[in-house]
């Protein structure tokens, strides 16, 4: 590949926002060594070294972060302007980049995309489906779909969803073996599946709620994962209880594959919301995909 700033820039920005020179490399249809000798041109060139590389990683150095942070958005949008003087007169193209919590890509994007898709052709969509808070400006994203409680004041929200609810329920193999837990101070004797967080590390507490009274209780148990299905399936499987979102296990609580315990102790959340920075900066292509995601927003309260 020729050097030439632009170019090696690009290929450090891409590089950056996936943390892999093969997945970058795929992206942008050109071989790894071609890819890696472009970043190393232009840590030459500016005299620093922008990314820290292992055998088995790649993480941005300082000098890395500040110019991802710095020239990830006004590359993105220098390439969303290129896309859209290719389109007709009046016609939308362009790329829309989201991140999206898990628990909310079913409910609430999933139905949109394909009437999304059948107006505007021309846009592309990339999802990142990912149990994290990510930094949407610094890492190029349009906006986030999440839970209420995530999204930061200063960002712009449309809310996607009604209320619903976290429960606690374990499968009736495991309350025949260990019984039902009647108080929250029973959890402490009961094997609780246990989610890890990818952003801290840590096990999360469970949230219950009963009125206006609320607690964050510490959980253990055999097992442990950072992925949600996984926690479903291992409490399908009678291996402990699960704290789940209500509707993902409707079926089965009506087939009795699931049963709730401490229902009074339910946690209600407002529900998800689609987020971005500022309208001063939306694209026309993420213009248009917050025009048709309004269409099946929930009306605010």
């Amino acid at each position: 590949m020729a050097f030439t700033p632009l170019n090696a820039l690009n290929s450090f920005l891409a590089v950056a926002k996936r943390r892999s020179f093969a997945a970058a490399a795929a992206e942008l249809g050109i071989s790894p060594s071609s890819l890696s000798q472009s970043v190393r041109q232009l840590e030459t060139r500016l005299g620093v070294t922008l990314l820290s590389r292992t055998t088995r990683s790649v993480s941005l150095t300082d000098a890395g972060s500040r110019l991802f942070e710095q020239a990830g958005p006004s590359i993105q949008k220098a390439l969303e302007a290129l896309k859209g003087s290719s389109a007709r007169p009046g016609e939308v193209a362009g790329r829309v980049r989201l991140t999206v919590l898990p628990l909310g890509w079913e409910r609430v994007i999933a139905p949109v995309l394909p009437r999304f898709a059948a107006r505007f052709p021309k846009v592309e969509v990339e999802l990142q489906i990912e149990n994290r808070r990510a930094d949407i400006v610094a890492e190029g994203f349009d906006g986030g779909v999440t839970l209420e409680e995530f999204v930061a004041r200063d960002m712009i929200h449309i809310r996607l969803s009604g209320p619903a609810r976290f429960v606690v329920a374990a499968a009736p193999r495991y309350l025949k073996r260990r019984g039902a837990p009647k108080t929250l101070r029973d959890l402490a004797a009961h094997d609780c599946i246990c989610y890890r967080s990818p952003n801290t590390g840590r096990i999360w507490p469970w949230d219950l709620e009963r009125g206006k009274k609320t607690w964050r209780v510490p959980v253990r148990g055999t097992f442990t994962t950072n992925e949600d299905r996984a926690v479903l399936r291992m409490t399908e499987a009678g291996l402990g209880l699960g704290y789940l979102f209500e509707p993902d296990i409707a079926s089965h609580l009506k087939s009795g594959a699931l049963e709730l315990v401490l229902e009074d102790f339910a946690a209600t959340v407002p529900g998800f919301y689609l987020y971005f920075p500022s309208r001063t900066q939306v694209s026309p292509a993420f213009r248009a995909f917050i025009d048709v995601v309004r269409e099946f927003a929930v009306p605010p309260r």
